[in-house]
């Protein structure tokens, strides 16, 4: 839990001021028009651990005022995305669009106080008359208009009298601010389109900045915390409530945004990734939503993990993907199973071993964690092993098995190559080895020792499955925002590396969707739930054994 941030301090001393007689209330207001993302679970924990943490409530309320682009699809899955994380809201969920008529209230009563005008000027008009960061703007042409004409006029493009975009209704503040957010802002636009959830009850819509704070204040919320980019909204956010004159307003604050490195976190450009078809789906498990994360097998107590280890940043930071791999290992390690799996399969005989004959042999689950016991692996005269530990000839520092030498086969005995056959080619196709009976594991291995240990599987058991690898999406950070490149050049060619017919112990046969597991040597994998179809199983890998990142 975030316990002595700088966002806990304000809220602590808000408290001790007794500055609401309300309960301390937090909200994460996200818009249903796609999937949540690392960034956002990061600023759900932030205000859902600061609710937590004074014992107040905390509500996910959706900000559905573009019936555009916004699906109950969203809606769904954004609800099942926050409960998967272990931030459910309980009951505390609302809809920015049950509060229409609230905010349509308070827009009349902004007109009404001289503080609101219906604007005709076209969107492109407005951004030219808006002026600079360096000079101000210029005064809208209808800025001047009566309260009364400004309220026959809003009514009418209530009542469906206007053609979309035609009209707006803007506040009336200063267009000379040096606060762009504070000239004469728009509060509705006309947008002529059904609605998820009013249909056609309405044609006028309320803009984000005016809708947030009456919102808020309808809920009762206490601290409305948002990521850094809206720190010159606060001004706006202000200046609607005191203008509305509400007792105990509610605060805005604000944190830095999160990025990580090799990854994707911009809306847009996951909706460019996701509808040009360069991923696959929202779900990806190379992309950051919490959708594809959860696909690609990460844990939410791995996130929260994560999220309190980065701790809360008052500016926009970037965060090493190495600290989320850290924390699922983390994770990981004292949960799973651990199992063998052979992903470039070369073939063993063992010339010595009775033909057609097996045994069962106990393999620790867990070396680490003797709760999950051990299971019985199937050994035969026919096992396969990964070709990068064979070398015919080996180099200095290779202590796995090489022609002539010996090496354990973990859990099993030891094995002596002795023959190497090859293709046409050249290259090798199977190995010929002998087998000491004498040094079958759990026994002392009567008194010999080899330098090397490797993983196989009994090609009588194995399971053929298919295994997904997966590495940055984006190689070169500096590339995502480079004007000059497709997204085919920006994307790492190797971010998805397929393997075909791999072979695992049997093991793993009754699996389950989302099981987790360690292959020895090679990483985490977990069953894939897109393309796990019947008994054929496809495995993703979670994250590589080796550690990037330290401390």
């Amino acid at each position: 839990m975030f316990t002595n941030h700088f966002l806990t301090k304000i809220v602590e001393e808000d408290v001790k001021k007794d500055v609401f007689k309300r309960p301390i209330c937090t909200r994460f207001p996200p818009e249903p028009n796609g999937y949540l993302h690392i960034s956002n679970a990061y600023a759900i924990h932030t205000s859902y651990m600061i609710a937590e943490q004074f014992g107040g409530k905390f509500h996910l309320r959706f900000d559905d005022t573009n019936p555009l682009k916004e699906d109950v699809e969203y809606v769904n899955s954004i609800i099942e995305d926050i409960n998967w994380l272990g931030y459910s809201p309980g009951e505390n969920i609302f809809y920015g669009s049950d509060y229409s008529s609230e905010i349509f209230g308070s827009a009349l009563t902004l007109i009404k106080k001289g503080k609101a005008f219906v604007c005709d000027l076209s969107p492109e008009e407005m951004k030219e008359y808006r002026g600079t960061l360096t000079e101000g703007g210029t005064d809208s042409p209808n800025r001047n208009r009566s309260i009364e004409e400004n309220i026959e006029l809003f009514l009418k493009m209530k009542n469906g009298e206007f053609p979309t975009s035609s009209k707006v209704l803007r506040a009336k503040i200063d267009m000379n601010s040096p606060n762009i957010n504070l000239r004469d802002p728009v509060l509705y636009r006309i947008i002529h389109a059904d609605h998820y959830r009013t249909g056609n009850e309405w044609c006028i819509y309320p803009m984000y900045d005016f809708a947030h704070p009456i919102q808020d204040a309808i809920e009762g919320v206490t601290h409305s915390l948002c990521s850094i980019e809206f720190k010159d909204h606060r001004p706006l956010y202000e200046w609607v409530l005191n203008q509305l004159d509400l007792p105990e307003p509610p605060k805005q604050r604000e944190f830095g945004r999160l990025n990580l490195t090799g990854v994707v976190t911009s809306k847009r450009y996951l909706r460019e990734l996701v509808s040009g078809s360069f991923v696959d789906g929202w779900d990806d498990p190379r992309l950051p939503t919490v959708r594809g994360l959860r696909r690609r097998g990460y844990t939410p107590e791995a996130i929260r993990h994560f999220i309190e280890e980065i701790g809360l940043a008052k500016h926009q930071t970037v965060v090493d993907m190495g600290m989320l791999e850290h924390a699922i290992r983390n994770d990981l390690k004292p949960k799973v199973k651990s199992v063998m799996a052979v992903l470039n399969p070369l073939k063993v005989v063992i010339t010595n071993y009775p033909d057609g004959e097996s045994e069962f042999l106990p393999v620790k689950n867990n070396s680490e964690n003797a709760e999950l016991g051990s299971r019985e692996v199937p050994f035969s005269n026919i096992v396969y092993i990964e070709k990068t530990d064979f070398m015919e000839v080996a180099e200095p520092g290779f202590k796995r098995l090489t022609l002539g030498s010996e090496v354990r086969l973990m859990g099993a005995y030891f094995i002596k190559c002795n023959e190497v056959v090859k293709d046409l080619n050249g290259e090798i196709i199977e190995l010929r080895c002998t087998y000491d009976p004498e040094t079958k594991s759990g026994t002392g291995y009567n008194g010999r020792k080899v330098k090397g240990t490797i993983h196989w599987v009994s090609a009588a058991h194995a399971l053929k499955v298919d295994v997904h690898l997966y590495n940055k999406l984006i190689e070169d950070d500096e590339n995502l925002n480079d004007k000059n490149k497709t997204w085919d050049e920006k994307i790492n060619p190797d971010s998805l590396i397929i393997l075909r017919d791999a072979l695992v112990e049997p093991s793993i046969k009754e699996a389950k969707l989302e099981d987790k597991f360690q292959f020895l040597r090679h990483g985490y994998f977990c069953i894939d739930t897109k393309y796990t179809i019947g008994e054929k199983l496809v495995l993703n890998r979670i994250v590589s054994l080796k550690d990037s990142w330290k401390k």
